[in-house]
Order: structure tokens, then C-alpha cells, then sequence
């Protein structure tokens, strides 16, 4: 009978130890599930703020090839107008040095003239 209580005892204290394992064991296992939704998480959110930042230089360097863009063509613009200008320039000086020419020419002419009555 003694042996029987011990052997009671035995697989009480073991029946105890087990479900003391097996509660530690249930709490680990809860624990590693967290950490990995956890880790799954900050995963999420360095990729979500990588996308973010990668969307953010995206929409700088489309605004800063528009600006470069626009710049060119504005520069580009200037360039013609200057161009033009120099053009309207060089014909108006050409217009009025051949009228002083012809000017030069007449008087020349009437020099002669009065120089030779």
C-alpha cells in the first residue's frame, strides 16, 4: 500500500511537472507567435517607408526634370529671341550705312557739280 501511495505521489508530482511544462511550453509558443507577428510588422513598416521614400524621390525627380525641362525651353526661347534681335540689328545697321553710302554718293555727286560750274 505504501508503495502504491508512492507510486500515486510519483505520478501526481509528474502529472504536476507535466502540466507545468506544458503551460511554460504553451507561453513560449504564444511568445514566439507575437515576436514573429512583431517582427512581421516592422518588416511591413520598413518596406511601407522604403516605398514611401522611394514614391517621395520618384515625384522630386519627376518635378525636377519638368523644372529642367522648362528650363531649356526657356532657355532655348531666349536664345532665338537674342538671335533675332541680333539679326534685326545687323539689317538695320546694314540699311543705314548703305543709306549713308548713297547719302555720301549724292553729295559726292553735287560736290561735283557746283565744284565744276
Amino acid at each position: 500500500m505504501l508503495h502504491n501511495n508512492i507510486l500515486s505521489v510519483h505520478t501526481i508530482t509528474g502529472m504536476v511537472d507535466d502540466v507545468g511544462l506544458q503551460d511554460e511550453i504553451r507561453q513560449l509558443k504564444a511568445t514566439i507567435i507575437e515576436m514573429r507577428a512583431n517582427l512581421e510588422a516592422a518588416r511591413f513598416d520598413i518596406e511601407k517607408a522604403s516605398q514611401v521614400s522611394t514614391l517621395g524621390y520618384a515625384e522630386e525627380i519627376q518635378q525636377l526634370k519638368a523644372t529642367t525641362f522648362m528650363l531649356r525651353s526657356e532657355l532655348e526661347s531666349l536664345k532665338f529671341e537674342k538671335d533675332a534681335a541680333v539679326q534685326r540689328e545687323a539689317h538695320r545697321s546694314a540699311d543705314e550705312i548703305q543709306q549713308l553710302k548713297n547719302t555720301v554718293s549724292s553729295l559726292r555727286d553735287e560736290l561735283e557739280k557746283i565744284v565744276a560750274s
